[in-house]
């Protein structure tokens, strides 16, 4: 104050200056205040993002719920009705497993008790989105199917079904795992990036988000700004849920991956008269008759019984041969996820932030985050079971059900979790490996946690090409964050070609010795128009690769093993048997990627770059075979953001598929060709610059 007083002293110019400069502040603030506090508005630019300004918080649920509807009005109801269980008898048969599924699992009868487990103000939040459905529903009757107007109205306690069936029995464990009762490697995929300014051409922090979903069904995202009084975040949730998932503001910012985390256990029991064997004793199970109505051709409702017995462990799914499986699943009570992540997004620092994530209502992902005061973090996040046995492999099996040894009760606190802030090396990622290949020098050590908490390793060749990446660039400009995002190279191929190319060339036969020279000249990349890409990826499909390898994984060198081949012969002859088939089905062996793996959206198809993270390609894009020995993507790159922590943030995104799949809407697929291209695009968060490229107003 005392160098204010003698600056205006000696030139009250300023003074004056500086007056104005107040008055004109508060006149300006006093106004948009009064502009914000008339009405709830939606500007829609022109990619079909909704940037929601809400009046107060309640409007701006209302509004996204709106939005939601907007966008996508009948993927939305239709994932209401499968959360009430009762998708069969709106639609038919086709969804009777889907509703057993989850009435066995309770998601119904759990969501009405979780509603009323919120906090009054977040309770009325979620009536507010629900309210925004029904408004856009009743307003816009004639855009949404005939067949999903029976969902509606909608209720908040759709909301947390809906969310607890894609968290909880889906993400944390789905009906395919506990059929076969084994634990599968999760479909779903994604990468993280967090760069500290130390590590940032910039001297800013960046952050890189990158989940790989299916581009279908309850997996598909939907890219979103909202902005309220306490708030202004943008990012990303899945269809159907009420809060941003991925978010970042001014300050900070977060992504999720999909993490190596065990959260469901099916126990084995003995089934003895009418119950089950436990700990010496038999015990009864405790039994619910329900009904599932099922939809026939002719529009008739027929009712077919379901009983669910329950034992200590859950519900019973499996029942053959006098043993029962019993399935039991972290966090049904913990209903708290929703306002955990709308707080994550209100958070303004790391301190905030971490007292939000330690309430630990997330069931799991690991939770990658960096900031404007130059902090970057890795948790390992999820509600772990506190075990008293066994290793991550042990807890994949089937356990025994008749003890109590084995019944997990407590979860992990926060503190037990694997963690790192700001690391020495100045980045960290994840690519669905486990925490302890976050970044080089080791941060996070396997030995300081419980071994079953997650796999020793080894870790996946994605994540290596990842950590290759980062490990090799000192200094990342956030055009290259965008590049690096990118990067279609195909690690496996760098370890390999070495040996499999001379071997190929000294094997005496003339169409190894053709394959050798596409491999030689290919750039060992998965672009449109790579030329070998196809070969090598029809060749690594057909190969042991747990017996491929001279040189196994090790410990000792995380990053750069395995690599070279065990047995080259037998390599080439597979070489040449794929070859044969990849001339006859293409008419050549360098034929281009982009020839045979497509990208189609709605009436659009081009040539796709990026593949199957197994061949160490960081850009993730997963195909189903099509007619004639092409395919089709269906999954793999979903919502992406490059966020740098400057002032302004910079930021651009891209969400590949479209922001919408109602029909007629300009926004399916509108950004296919962005992603073709291995491009993103602005974002667009300032009002200035949403107005610029204003596609329409909604006032609410």
């Amino acid at each position: 104050m005392g160098y204010l007083y003698k600056t205006f002293r000696r030139k009250p110019f300023r003074l004056l200056s500086f007056l104005l400069g107040i008055i004109f502040a508060l006149v300006l603030g006093c106004q948009t205040s009064a502009r914000v506090a008339k009405s709830t508005e939606i500007l829609w630019d022109t990619y079909g993002i909704p940037h929601i300004y809400g009046k107060d918080v309640q409007s701006a649920f209302q509004a996204f719920g709106w939005a939601q509807m907007q966008s996508h009005g009948n993927l939305l109801l239709r994932l209401y009705g499968q959360a009430r269980g009762r998708a069969a008898e709106y639609w038919g048969e086709k969804y009777l497993e889907s509703d057993r599924w989850v009435l066995t699992t309770g998601i119904p009868e759990r969501a009405s008790s979780w509603y009323n487990s919120q906090s009054p103000t977040f309770r009325n939040y979620l009536d507010a989105f629900a309210a925004g459905i029904n408004a856009y529903a009743k307003e816009h009757k004639e855009k949404l199917d005939d067949e999903v107007e029976a969902v509606l109205p909608v209720k908040a306690e759709d909301v947390l079904a809906h969310l607890h069936r894609v968290l909880h029995f889906t993400f944390v464990v789905n009906p395919e795992e506990v059929a076969g009762v084994a634990k599968e490697e999760s479909k779903a995929g994604s990468n993280g990036w967090a760069i500290a300014p130390k590590r940032s051409e910039s001297g800013k922090a960046m952050l890189l988000a990158n989940p790989h979903l299916l581009w279908s069904d309850l997996f598909l995202w939907y890219e979103a700004q909202v902005t309220a009084p306490g708030i202004d975040a943008y990012g990303a949730t899945l269809v159907g849920i009420p809060v941003l998932a991925i978010a970042f503001n001014d300050n900070l910012g977060w992504t999720h991956t999909v993490n190596t985390f065990d959260g469901w256990d099916a126990y084995k029991l003995e089934l003895v008269e009418n119950g089950y064997r436990f700990d010496g004793k038999v015990r009864p199970f405790q039994t619910t008759n329900l009904s599932v109505k099922v939809r026939q051709k002719d529009g008739t409702i027929s009712t077919q019984p379901l009983v669910v017995k329950r034992s200590i462990h859950g519900p019973v799914v499996t029942e053959k041969d006098g043993q029962a499986i019993a399935l039991r699943v972290v966090g049904l009570d913990r209903p708290g996820v929703l306002e955990q992540w709308w707080d994550m997004a209100r958070s303004q620092n790391l301190k905030q932030f971490e007292t939000a994530l330690q309430r630990l209502q997330l069931p799991m992902f690991t939770v990658m985050y960096a900031d404007r005061d130059g902090h970057i973090m890795h948790l390992f996040n999820g509600q772990v079971p506190v075990r008293s046995q066994g290793d991550f492999q042990y807890w994949q099996g089937v356990i025994p059900g008749d003890t109590s040894k084995t019944l997990w009760t407590k979860i992990h606190p926060y503190q037990d979790l694997p963690r790192v802030v700001d690391p020495e090396s100045g980045w960290l990622q994840n690519a669905n490996d486990p925490p302890w290949t976050t970044t080089f020098p080791t941060a996070i050590k396997p030995d300081n946690y419980p071994p079953y908490i997650a796999p020793p390793g080894p870790t996946n060749f994605r994540a290596q090409r990842s950590v290759r990446m980062l490990f090799e660039d000192d200094k990342i400009s956030f055009d290259e964050l965008v590049e690096y995002k990118h990067s279609t190279r195909m690690e496996l191929a760098d370890r390999l070609l070495d040996d499999l190319i001379p071997a190929a060339r000294q094997s005496g036969s003339e169409l190894a010795r053709r394959s050798a020279d596409v491999l030689q000249a290919w750039d060992r990349q998965a672009n449109a128009d790579s030329k070998g890409a196809v070969l090598f990826a029809a060749w690594a499909e057909e190969m042991n690769l747990d017996k491929t390898f001279s040189k196994p994984w090790s410990e000792d060198s995380p990053r750069t093993t395995p690599d070279g081949l065990a047995d080259p012969k037998s390599a080439v002859a597979t070489l040449e048997a794929v070859a044969t088939k990849v001339e006859k089905t293409y008419g050549a062996l360098d034929v281009a990627w982009g020839d045979v793996f497509r990208i189609t959206v709605s009436n659009k198809d081009l040539p796709a770059n990026g593949g199957n993270g197994g061949l160490g390609i960081f850009r993730v894009v997963n195909f189903t075979p099509k007619a004639e020995g092409r395919f089709q993507a269906v999954a793999g790159d979903s919502f992406v953001a490059a966020i740098e922590f400057s002032q302004p943030v910079k930021a651009m995104a891209l969400i590949g598929y479209g922001n919408s799949t109602q029909p007629g809407s300009p926004h399916v697929s509108d950004q296919l060709q962005l992603f073709a291209r291995k491009q993103l695009r602005s974002v667009w968060r300032e009002r200035s610059d949403i107005l610029a490229h204003l596609e329409e107003r909604k006032v609410l």
